[in-house]
């Protein structure tokens, strides 16, 4: 085993083989279904992973949805709610600006091209799940089913739904990189060229211009609160009679830069298995309940297995008979702000002024009278901010058919090879993405999934006037992103990083699909470790994605090795870091002195010496910029900025856990704890029920094994959301993990039943074929259609 990974990887073992008998133990359920064409099956196996086996497509797309609203009815009811405009209706007053901001980025197109830019199979797929959720929801109406508690602690209902509501919203996926823009703008405002380096590294290398017209001290701090509103979670502070600040923006950038994802794919050469192996965890908010779902679909001409978000059908990565495919974010830029002078509600464009167009609409106010407000729109996308003389609006790929949030996997479910691959990835919308492949032909491969804005003459890295000079020609044809197949090493992976292929591969400087990436720490350690595999197993790939080392850390050791003081506390944290490699296991003291140090002390120091005051709090808490200023100075810029931060960082950990280093440890600071953001609501004991953990932790953001946390308390904030090991052909022997449980009712034995193993790095068994996963079930219902 390499030294760095998990000695073993532990496994939560089920019933093997394809024709393991099923225990006298399971549970045996009946149920009478409205809605239900005819009788079908639903296996709830022992971690709470629903399999559905159905006569048509359109019955277990249905029970998706039906069994989504058993599972997950406060969560999903809450997605569609927030992303539609519709809180206030429910939750009360203070919820107007928020719903106000939804409604903006809402897609409010033709709604057959939208229909049409997605599988066949995409829209009675949508039609039938929102029908399912709708049968439950009925149920629960009618004392059938019980009303989860977190309606009871809002004094609310659910709602039913309508299928294009589904695609309609767009705000709960991710795309790029408008809060930077103005982020950028800001700092060179306030410190130039040279102080927005230390914010955001550029790759490949690129110089930053100012675009004529703009300029950028007239971007105001506020531009960006309604995209703010709009694309955050819901808080309940407000109904508890609690205030809450609106995030800095750095703050802001730093969140949702944390959100990234690792994948790879391996060919049958590199395999021990013989077979490609797949595997994929994509990082996002980690909480309960969990913000991905795995699920089973089973019905002629259809056999899914994966993840995906529970308020959509199908799964967003995963596999089906024949092929597998994985996701991470690629950082295509899929937005830009547009700054613009007005006369009231008209806009300069190419020397006339053109009028907005206005959208009056009712938002519903539980407790109180409706609220009419006002939604404008220019050529480019909703107005986020105007006043007498300025206003600000976002053109994002968002407006565009077929960008409903991780969709386009609806032409994976039934690809049968790399030609569908293709299909699918030409046209996905969003969020863009690092597509990985795999099937039972032996072949594997790569693709960056997105649809590309054409920016001639610009690079989209600041706000640009929306006179008429700046805009998109259009999106990138089908094949205009690069791809991959059967990659020479045997092997492919990805982890946010700039991974766009240089000339001749590629044209990469004249297409510039974008800049800004995450930190290259998780993809080095990656590829390290994959490169001195010969033959890779499953388990391999399970101590990968639960890998804990940190080559951004390695950079810092690198940089102190040559430090000395006389005070013993320092010499005693130095000689932690020197002697260190980079692991970040919880028994680590020098994690936890580094991490400290990284992300609170050392950027702040960094900054203060390189950056004009009104710049710094601009520009965040990245450690990668900053240590890549760092390598560029002399010994005697560096070391003194390296002995104070340090000498401040250690003061803190002397206040959060002792006067002895030797009693200092990652795992002491660095724990995963659950609360949902309802539990406000609740009574003690309540709240308690609802909240899942703490656990001790390895890693961090620049690890493997991601888990990002919040500097005020080191609490894991983002991280894999799930994690799956897929052995492409014999598929039983794949293995997956969700985080903290399946089910959203904190009574239920499966809300919280896969933490312990999440955190512990374990997995379990995902089965595929009817007889294993009879093998592993523990509920079994039979459902028939109501009269």
């Amino acid at each position: 085993m390499l030294k760095g990974l998990a000695a073993g990887v532990a496994v939560v073992l089920g019933a093997s083989g394809a024709h393991a008998e099923m225990s006298s133990a399971v549970r045996q359920e009946a149920a009478a279904v409205p809605g239900l064409s005819q009788p079908a099956e639903l296996i709830v196996d022992r971690w709470g992973i629903p399999h559905i086996y159905a006569k048509t497509p359109r019955d277990a797309f249905f029970l998706q949805g039906w069994n989504a609203a058993r599972d997950r009815l406060w969560q999903i009811d809450l997605w569609r709610k927030r992303g539609l405009g519709r809180l206030s209706a429910s939750l009360g007053p203070a919820y107007v600006a928020q719903d106000r901001a939804a409604r903006l980025f809402l897609y409010r197109g033709d709604m057959a091209a939208e229909w049409a830019a997605y599988d066949p199979i995409g829209r009675e797929a949508v039609e039938a799940f929102a029908a399912g959720v709708n049968a439950y929801v009925a149920d629960v109406r009618a004392g059938k089913r019980p009303l989860p508690v977190e309606f009871a602690l809002t004094r609310s209902q659910p709602e039913d739904w309508k299928p294009e509501d589904i695609l309609r919203i767009r705000s709960h996926a991710l795309v790029n990189n408008v809060t930077s823009e103005v982020a950028r703008a800001r700092t060179i405002c306030a410190g130039g060229l040279a102080a927005d380096t230390l914010r955001r590294k550029l790759e490949p290398a690129h110089k930053v211009t100012v675009p004529k017209g703009l300029d950028p001290c007239r971007v105001p701090a506020d531009v960006l609160v309604d995209y703010v509103r709009a694309t955050q979670p819901v808080s309940f502070a407000a109904l508890a009679g609690k205030s809450e600040a609106p995030a800095e923006l750095a703050q802001v950038i730093d969140e949702r830069s944390a959100e990234g994802s690792n994948n790879w794919t391996i060919s049958a050469g590199r395999s021990a298995t013989g077979r490609p192996i797949l595997a994929g965890d994509p990082h996002r908010p980690v909480g309960v309940p969990s913000l991905r779902y795995l699920a089973h679909l089973d019905a002629p001409g259809l056999s899914i297995i994966g993840a995906g978000e529970p308020a959509l059908p199908g799964v967003s990565m995963g596999h089906n008979g024949t092929t597998a495919f994985a996701i991470t974010i690629n950082y295509v830029d899929q937005e830009d702000l547009y700054a613009y002078e007005v006369r009231g509600a008209a806009y300069r464009y190419k020397g006339g002024f053109e009028p907005m167009r206005t959208v009056r609409e009712t938002i519903e106010v539980k407790g109180g009278p409706a609220q009419e407000v006002e939604l404008r729109f220019t050529r480019h996308g909703p107005v986020v901010w105007q006043d007498a003389t300025r206003a600000f609006a976002i053109r994002t790929v968002w407006n565009e058919p077929g960008l409903s949030g991780y969709f386009g996997s609806s032409r994976m479910w039934r690809a049968k090879g790399w030609d569908d691959f293709q299909t699918a990835r030409n046209r996905w919308g969003a969020p863009p993405l690092n597509l990985v492949y795999a099937d039972t032909k032996g072949d594997i491969g790569w693709a960056v999934a997105a649809r590309t804005p054409v920016r001639v003459g610009w690079d989209g890295l600041m706000p640009v006037p929306g006179d008429g000079r700046y805009e998109w020609k259009g999106f990138l044809e089908d094949g205009g992103l690069p791809t991959m197949k059967n990659p020479a090493a045997g092997y492919f992976a990805t982890a946010n990083a700039m991974n766009i292929p240089a000339e001749p591969a590629y044209p990469r400087t004249a297409r510039q699909l974008g800049f800004e990436w995450a930190d290259r720490s998780r993809s080095d350690r990656i590829h390290e470790v994959l490169d001195k595999l010969p033959k890779v197993t499953l388990a391999d790939s399970m101590a990968l994605q639960t890998d804990s080392v940190s080559p951004q850390a390695r950079r810092a050791v690198a940089l102190v090795q040559s430090l000395t003081s006389t005070d013993p506390q320092m010499t005693a944290a130095l000689n932690f870091l020197k002697r260190w490699d980079g692991a970040e296991t919880t028994n680590s003291a020098a994690a936890a002195i580094y991490e400290t140090w990284a992300n609170k002390h050392l950027g702040r120091a960094v900054a203060a010496a390189a950056a004009p005051e009104a710049a710094r709090s601009l520009i965040g808490s990245t450690p990668d910029p900053i240590l890549t200023w760092l390598e560029a100075q002399p010994a005697a810029v560096r070391d003194p900025i390296l002995l104070s931060s340090l000498k401040s960082a250690l003061a803190e950990l002397t206040t959060r856990l002792s006067h002895h280093t030797y009693g200092w440890t990652w795992g002491r600071l660095h724990q995963a704890q659950f609360v949902p953001a309802v539990a406000v609501l609740a009574d003690p004991a309540l709240a308690a029920q609802m909240t899942v953990g703490p656990l001790q932790v390895p890693g961090s953001a620049s690890t493997p094994r991601a888990a990002t946390f919040r500097t005020e308390d080191f609490r894991q904030t983002s991280g894999a959301s799930v994690r799956f090991v897929l052995d492409v052909g014999a598929w039983d022997n794949s293995m997956a993990i969700n985080t903290p449980g399946q089910s959203g009712d904190p009574t239920s034995p499966h809300y919280r039943d896969l933490f312990p193993l999440w955190a512990g790095g374990a997995y379990v068994p995902l089965r595929f074929s009817r007889g294993a996963v009879e093998g592993d079930a523990e509920v079994v219902m039979k459902l028939t259609p109501a009269n």
